[in-house]
């Protein structure tokens, strides 16, 4: 089953292996994400600070609701707070759909052809994303799943990264990452990964921490992810 075929057998040949964020490189949810958070500030009675959506992007619910929010302190109350959020997400999904960003379905592609591993290192809801793999229809290109109930730390923390390449039994400098959230860049590199930044939540002038910066995952080829690594 996706997410659950555990570590991949190390092979000295593997060109390198690929990671995905998922929100913003996969699917762009941002509005869906927006619309959640303002329903369930409304439900609690509650104001979003203005720039929050910004600065939350790519963060775990479990810092956003305690930190950047400062709605509760208590685990239990934020963990009722994101599971709720959450719900409210899929629900919203379920209702009107999503379709993966545009190159997304031929790079995973070719990047299958070329037995190139892949995975999903998100700080999203296990919940949330098997929802929509489903959906687009790219299950059978993900070798694992990391997602946020399996890290104890959250982006900019690289532990994410660390467990998805691990999992697939690369070491960290034959991974690339594919990154739109500065955090996520940052844990990427913390990492020592290669990163490919996408421009799809912030400028690609933001980006320049990436070694590869890209509009869309369109951009992206097989030739110049095996220069990264050159």
């Amino acid at each position: 089953m996706l997410g659950q075929r555990g570590k991949v057998s190390y092979n000295v040949r593997m060109m390198f292996a690929a990671i995905f964020d998922w929100d913003g490189v996969i699917i762009d949810s941002s509005r869906q994400h927006e619309i959640s958070w303002q329903q369930i500030a409304k439900e609690l009675g509650r104001e979003l600070p203005e720039g929050f959506f910004k600065k939350s992007f790519g963060m775990k619910n479990e810092k956003i609701i305690p930190e950047l929010l400062r709605w509760a302190s208590d685990a239990a109350e934020v963990a009722t707070i994101a599971r709720r959020k959450e719900a409210i997400y899929r629900e919203h999904i379920k209702k009107n759909g999503i379709e993966a960003l545009p190159g997304v379905h031929d790079l995973l592609e070719q990047l299958r052809v070329a037995s190139i591993p892949c995975a999903v290192g998100s700080s999203s809801a296990r919940e949330n994303i098997t929802c929509i793999i489903e959906a687009i229809g790219v299950a059978k290109y993900f070798n694992t799943i990391i997602c946020g109930e399996d890290v104890h730390r959250g982006k900019p923390d690289p532990e994410v990264f660390q467990l998805a390449g691990a999992r697939l039994g690369a070491a960290p400098d034959r991974c690339v990452v594919f990154e739109d959230a500065h955090v996520g860049l940052e844990a990427a590199r913390s990492a020592g990964m290669k990163v490919v930044g996408v421009a799809t939540t912030h400028p690609a002038e933001t980006l320049s921490d990436a070694n590869l910066v890209v509009h869309r995952l369109t951009e992206v080829t097989m030739d110049k992810l095996k220069a990264l690594f050159a």
